[in-house]
């Protein structure tokens, strides 16, 4: 059974970013601009917007206009817009809009301040309404006009895209429409990755709903500037000082017009700002700017091998030899639950070791009976599985003296009459010596002691082996 969701990203180990001038974080402010395009009757809606505005707890309004919630979008496009456009203006920084398109079509000053300020516009969505009920080619045909519109109203189609209100299509749509240099459609990472879909890679860049200014009108926000400005101040430090240990990571900022546009908000994004600038090694970027930076220096690397994609046959060929002549562990693996985070030589060993856990004892004392004698008769008639024979060799099994070869023979003999399956261990992890002073001590265990060590041999064997496919 594939399971989509990707749990496990970049996991301990993400990529350092590299950023420009060594910067320890790249600092992202992003303008939603949705005013003239949120649910309203004379946009051809059902009712009226009852989202991120003033009056909490708000409701639709079955086709009516709230007069109110109105007139607190209004205030974002007539006051809040250019208060905003002030600050970022006067310092100098970048700023990455995302634009309703109907929203642009009716702000036509507005549109003109941002290009003459060199602000990104990336696209916002046809409408600022919610998508999660909307049929999949009713969406894909909004994404379409919204390009549309979106070139019409700026002079260019856009190269980002968020639509915020998303479904659960929206991103794969979007990744159809093509074209897009990045989509933020996600909140799941501190830096960008590549999403596959219908085989093409596309960059993401996800976006945040914690460092927004959504939260001084949802329950369990922000009361005032103040703790805004305190939350987006931890959220730097917290990343300044990872990026100075030698992991940086990007911070997005989510700002509406609307919202921190109001006098007594703004001033605690005017004081994050001064803020941020008494820091070096801080990069006040675009969105298109983090998306260009990416492709350039981490280029989408197709893996070789991606369990989770691959059919049964492919699997099975694969992996159904990792586990020594008992496929039915990675049957059962690929009949169970995979996802993105099997993917990886961890992930998928941890979904077959989970499966011979699994198995009855009878099942797992078979696999373990499955397993060759060392340097026994098999070996001798080379008759071992070519992974078997390898293993051997690398610790010198294939090479024993007479006086060695009765040695293990011995102990073989007397291991399997005391415990009823042959002795087990990884020897890619030991040398012939440490083999043997394991084979020695080994034997003196009880049988649950041994048991329960010889499965964990086995899981061992079947971790470099996976090691082994990987790396090939």
């Amino acid at each position: 059974m594939r399971y989509p969701r990707d749990l496990r990203g970049y996991g301990p180990n993400p990529p350092h970013a590299c950023w420009p001038g060594g910067a320890n974080v790249a600092v992202q402010f992003v303008l939603n601009y949705e005013e003239g395009g949120e649910n309203n009757v004379l946009h051809g809606d059902q009712g009226s917007e009852a989202f991120l505005a003033d009056v909490i707890g708000a409701t639709p309004w079955a086709g009516l206009r709230h007069w109110n919630i109105e007139s607190m979008y209004e205030y974002g496009a007539r006051a809040g817009f250019w208060r905003l456009h002030r600050l970022f203006t006067e310092n100098g920084l970048p700023v990455t809009v995302y634009g309703v398109a109907t929203a642009l079509m009716r702000a036509p000053e507005q549109v003109q301040a941002m290009l003459d300020a060199d602000w990104e516009i990336a696209s916002h969505g046809l409408k600022w309404v919610e998508h999660k009920d909307m049929p999949r080619e009713e969406e894909a045909a909004q994404i379409a006009e919204a390009v549309r519109l979106h070139a019409v109203a700026t002079g260019s189609r856009p190269l980002g895209w968020y639509t915020g209100r998303c479904s659960v299509n929206t991103v794969d749509l979007v990744s159809e429409e093509g074209g897009f240099a990045y989509i933020s459609d996600t909140y799941d990472d501190d830096l960008p990755y590549w999403r596959v879909h219908n085989a093409k890679a596309q960059l993401i860049i996800p976006y945040t709903l914690a460092n927004n200014d959504m939260r001084f009108v949802t329950a369990s926000g922000f009361a005032n500037g103040e703790e805004f400005f305190s939350h987006l101040k931890d959220t730097f430090d917290c990343l300044y000082r990872e990026g100075e240990e030698g992991a940086p990571k990007m911070m997005s900022i989510g700002l509406h017009c609307r919202l921190v546009g109001q006098p007594g908000r703004f001033e605690g994004l005017r004081r994050f700002v001064e803020y941020i600038g008494g820091f070096e090694k801080v990069w006040v970027a675009k969105r298109i700017d983090i998306a260009r930076h990416w492709a350039e220096n981490y280029p989408y690397q197709p893996a070789r091998l991606v369990p989770s994609q691959m059919d049964a046959e492919t699997f099975m060929a694969t992996f159904g030899g990792v586990f020594e002549h008992s496929p039915f562990i990675a049957q059962r693996a690929f009949e169970a639950e995979l996802g993105p985070v099997n993917d990886t030589p961890f992930g998928i060993h941890f979904a077959l070791r989970n499966q011979f856990r699994m198995a009855s004892e009878d099942e797992r004392l078979n696999v373990l009976r499955a397993h060759p004698d060392l340097a026994g008769k098999l070996a001798a008639a080379k008759r071992l599985t070519e992974s078997s024979t390898a293993e051997q060799a690398s610790a010198g099994l294939d090479a024993l003296t007479d006086e060695e070869r009765e040695t293990f023979t011995e102990l073989n003999t007397r291991y399997v009459e005391k415990f009823g399956f042959p002795f087990i261990i990884a020897v890619r992890d030991n040398t012939k010596a440490s083999i043997m002073e394991a084979f020695r001590r080994r034997i003196e265990n009880d049988r649950d002691t041994e048991f329960a060590t010889a499965c964990a041999q086995v899981e061992r064997i079947a971790q470099l082996r996976i090691e082994a496919l990987y790396a090939g």
